[in-house]
């Protein structure tokens, strides 16, 4: 709760008292020239020193008892105490803006940056169907590793209709994880016959209509102008330091593609996507000031009155020493508190509106809205969702989200949202322990005892109001003199807010509540929940569910319970592995991807697109759609699926370097869809980070990688040996493009580089060993890749 003036003027009197006592006195504080001039305000004369080590300045003030100022955040957490015995005070921004602590009691937060664990939604194990560009929907076996003419590989073997079929590992970029609606498993293909190729073609023809109408989409919003907001004020760096967090590599960067997006002259419409817990508020928080101190008014939606409450206080902590008027809009509030906050909406007086989808409504109007951020955009109905539609037009918009709905994460992998996406897990996160367990009393009095045991509080979840009261009356039996609270949405609001703030202070062990606790809520001592009959839950919903605990550091605990005797569907089965199988941080982004093979796609664009992804799957989809734009676009240089490479080279991971399989496969798949060299260089790095020196095989595994990105960017499909003397590089380009690229190249390797259709030869390289010619052409398609022009729209 924000400091009061009269508990200000109260610590300013205590101030004074302690200077008087000829005390030493220091401020410690993450906005030190604001907490200077609040006291000055108070007739208590202090005086920032911006550097700590100017002792002569400090000695001077010390001298005259004057309070010495010095910016600190390290404390931000911490209450000031005073010593008698040195006759020292600490003051600090508890104190003097009421912030609290964010982290667990007693735990001294430790500035370092936490490693960033990248999530691989494509990740693939024996027994998952993926697709082949070439040859369709298989099933992936094993890897194995072979050797054939002394070249040692590893190979990813795929059963197809029609036999077996041997992927070298490097070639893995031509395979993808076969994600789809519906519950059935897909029929596999034949490797011979041309089915998968008159599916592809059909697909091919729907997804160009698709492409045009993107490009449209695109050009509208390219010609839409917005309000460019200014560049950071001098407050912006000054709140920011306030952040009682060191903020995590990927915050930073959320920030500032929102920064960007805010201060260009056409509206904002982000997503930034994070875990549970990984700091997404902050980023909407520095939005917002970075709104409101251009002179414009934001809206905050959230789909919950609860979370609304959250975030207004959040806010008005934040914004404490500011000149910010916060305002709250929801159905805690009387009627009349409504009309007055419509009213300085209208005005101009209020610069932040906190609420639900009251703010959407016919009331509400403003002076000058810049900025709406949206929190779990998914959770809101259509009428709803079509007047932020509208709003998106007029003003920048920033949705944050972290299960972003698959029709969601399709505009934002399509390049119609921009998206941010913050997978690094702050220090202190844990990992949610995820127990699958039929409905038992002996489990859910373990689990409850368990944490009530050290001093915990306990979500017991239902999945409907009906019943409620005799699930309550049932716990009480098996967990005898525990205290108990109810909470759900058919609540009277005044009762509803008494019974969440009683819990939240620790005067219930056990909420026994509806999904209503589903979205933002954070109560940092509930680090056990206990949901009831999960499988009539989404995938989505669970995932919110169980981030809810594990937010204060220590092991949490989410028990899913189903009955006993009740046959599962398919689907309900495996929205239940799933959420069990994602314990990693940061896996929200891969849940998003498994609903979509749960749920089906829906409509893209209003065009039913649906079956086209069923057919030839999700990730394969997105790269033909990604195909279509380019070739609409007119690019010259032709795009290759994929670059074959058949130079004599060992180039492999060795099974006695990355032992497990899971992270081999994993290691492979980060090679095989880097994007540039910097990246293959950053997980060479890593490597020898996690498992030593490289061995000689794969070092030559990211070198041919490196090969195939120039490549493939050029146009080249395949790369092999011909005769003894020449190396041929297969392209379906035609001359005039050959001779853009070949118009970079030196004299003296012009002449060695012969076009003919179908074919590039190039002459003499087959005289040098494999990794002189592996160097060769990199070094020459180096020089080609400077003439490939950037494509632009149509």
């Amino acid at each position: 709760v924000p400091v009061t003036p009269h508990q200000f003027a109260k610590l300013a009197e205590t101030i004074r008292q302690e200077r008087d006592r000829n005390f030493s006195i220091w401020l410690l504080s993450a906005q030190p020239s604001r907490s200077v001039s609040l006291l000055q305000e108070h007739d208590c004369p202090a005086q920032f020193i911006p550097n700590p080590r100017d002792y002569q300045a400090i000695d001077k003030l010390q001298i005259n008892h004057i309070p010495i100022a010095l910016k600190y955040s390290g404390l931000a957490e911490l209450e000031g105490f005073i010593l008698p015995t040195y006759r020292i005070v600490i003051v600090t921004d508890r104190e003097f803006f009421g912030q609290h602590s964010l982290a667990t009691p007693g735990y001294i937060r430790k500035r370092h940056k936490a490693t960033s664990k990248q999530v691989d939604p494509n990740k693939l194990r024996p027994g998952d169907y993926v697709v082949h560009r070439n040859h369709g929907v298989g099933k992936f076996v094993k890897l194995e590793s072979l050797t054939i003419n002394d070249e040692t590989r590893d190979y990813l073997v795929v059963q197809y209709a029609d036999g077996l079929l041997r992927v070298a590992a490097d070639q893995v970029g031509a395979l993808s994880r076969f994600r789809a609606g519906g519950d059935k498993a897909p029929e596999l293909n034949r490797m011979t016959g041309k089915a998968w190729e008159n599916t592809k073609n059909k697909v091919r023809k729907a997804i160009k209509k698709l492409a045009v109408d993107l490009l449209k989409l695109y050009a509208a919003r390219s010609q839409q102008q917005g309000f460019s907001f200014p560049g950071d004020m001098p407050w912006q760096e000054e709140l920011e330091d306030s952040f009682p967090y060191q903020p995590t590599t990927d915050q930073l960067k959320a920030v500032q593609d929102v920064k960007r997006d805010m201060e260009s002259d056409r509206p904002m419409d982000r997503l930034v996507c994070g875990d549970v817990g990984f700091g997404k508020t902050e980023v909407a928080i520095r939005a917002v000031f970075k709104a409101v101190t251009a002179g414009k008014q934001v809206a905050l939606l959230a789909p919950t009155t609860i979370l609304t409450q959250q975030h207004y206080h959040t806010l008005k902590e934040r914004f404490a020493p500011y000149p910010v008027n916060v305002g709250l809009l929801n159905r805690f509030r009387s009627a009349e508190e409504r009309r007055d906050i419509q009213k300085r909406l209208a005005t101009g007086e209020l610069d932040v509106v906190v609420g639900t989808h009251q703010i959407l409504g016919k009331g509400v109007s403003f002076k000058d809205l810049g900025l709406l951020v949206v929190d779990e955009e998914q959770r809101f109905g259509v009428n709803q969702k079509e007047k932020i539609k509208s709003l998106k037009t007029q003003v920048d918009v920033l949705t944050l989200s972290a299960t972003p709905i698959p029709r969601t994460l399709y505009m934002s992998l399509s390049g119609i949202r921009e998206m941010s996406l913050i997978t690094t897990p702050p220090p202190t996160r844990r990992p949610i322990k995820t127990h699958l367990s039929p409905i038992n009393s002996e489990s859910i009095r373990t689990a409850i005892r368990q944490e009530l045991d050290r001093g915990g509080q306990v979500f017991y979840v239902v999945p409907r109001v009906d019943g409620i009261e005799e699930t309550t009356a049932n716990l009480r039996e098996v967990i005898p003199g525990a205290r108990f609270a109810i909470a759900h949405g058919q609540m009277d609001e005044s009762e509803l807010e008494s019974t969440m703030l009683t819990f939240s202070n620790g005067d219930a062990d056990i909420l026994v509540c509806t999904t209503i606790i589903e979205s933002g809520l954070d109560i940092p001592r509930v680090n056990t929940i206990l949901i009831e009959d999960a499988h009539r839950f989404g995938l989505a919903q669970l995932y919110q569910l169980r981030g809810r605990v594990g937010r204060a550091g220590i092991q949490a605990h989410a028990w899913l319970f189903y009955p006993k005797q009740r046959a599962l569907s398919d689907a309900a089965r495996q929205r239940l592995r799933a959420i069990q199988e994602f314990t990693q941080l940061g896996s929200g982004y891969q849940l998003a991807m498994r609903d979509m093979e749960i749920r089906g796609v829906g409509n893209l664009l209003g065009a039913e697109q649906s079956g086209q992804m069923d057919a030839i799957g999700f990730d394969l989809y997105m790269e033909m759609l990604e195909e279509a734009i380019r070739e609409i676009r007119g690019q010259e240089i032709p795009k290759v699926e994929d670059t074959q490479i058949d130079l004599n080279l060992t180039a492999f991971i060795p099974a006695d370097y990355i032992t497990d399989l899971d992270q081999k496969m994993s290691a492979y798949r980060a090679v095989a869809t880097a994007k540039s060299k910097s990246e293959l260089k950053q997980i060479a790095a890593e490597w020898s980070d996690r498992y030593g020196t490289l061995p000689v095989s794969a070092n030559q595994l990211l070198r041919v990688m490196e090969l195939k990105q120039l490549a493939k960017k050029l146009g080249f499909s395949r790369i092999k040996p011909e005769q003894k003397q020449h190396v041929v590089l297969e392209t379906p380009m035609e001359e005039p493009a050959w001779n853009l690229l070949a118009a970079n190249l030196p004299d003296n390797l012009k002449t060695r580089f012969v076009y003919s259709p179908g074919k590039v030869t190039v002459r003499g390289l087959g005289v040098f060993k494999a990794d002189q010619q592996l160097q060769n052409l990199i070094d020459a398609f180096g020089r080609m890749q400077g003439a490939i022009p950037e494509p632009t729209l149509v």
